[in-house]
């Protein structure tokens, strides 16, 4: 894992414990710093809801994981151009998935954002 890159302990419940701290609500993490996102549901997903990480471009990370909440889905075609433009790697999990796969490339050393929704 990167030195600061937050690991997902947990992930239930309506939120994440992140590296043993309690956060309720769907996260968005970007350059290992934990947000706040307003995203609940994979039908709330837009590029305007993910613009930090495609404004960060590809310089910042490689590729968003983004869990898509109890079950996988495709996300928006505008979502999916926007990232294809960008340049930015896009992987869609169901978010329990999706939260291993984040662990596990950051436990590699690489340049991730991981988006998910609270399940």
């Amino acid at each position: 894992m990167t030195r600061s890159a937050p690991q997902v302990d947990a992930y239930g419940g309506g939120g994440f414990r992140l590296s043993g701290a309690w956060r309720s609500g769907s996260v968005l993490i970007l350059e290992d710093v934990t947000r706040d996102w307003s995203v609940t549901s994979a039908g709330g997903l837009t590029v305007d809801s993910l613009s930090a990480v495609l404004e960060a471009g590809p310089g910042a990370c490689e590729m968003l994981v983004l869990g898509m909440g109890p079950f996988n889905g495709l996300p928006p075609r505008e979502v999916r151009e926007a990232f294809l433009r960008a340049g930015v790697g896009l992987e869609y999990l169901d978010t329990p998935s999706a939260a291993r796969l984040y662990n596990l490339l950051t436990f590699e050393g690489r340049r991730l954002a991981a988006a998910l929704i609270a399940v």
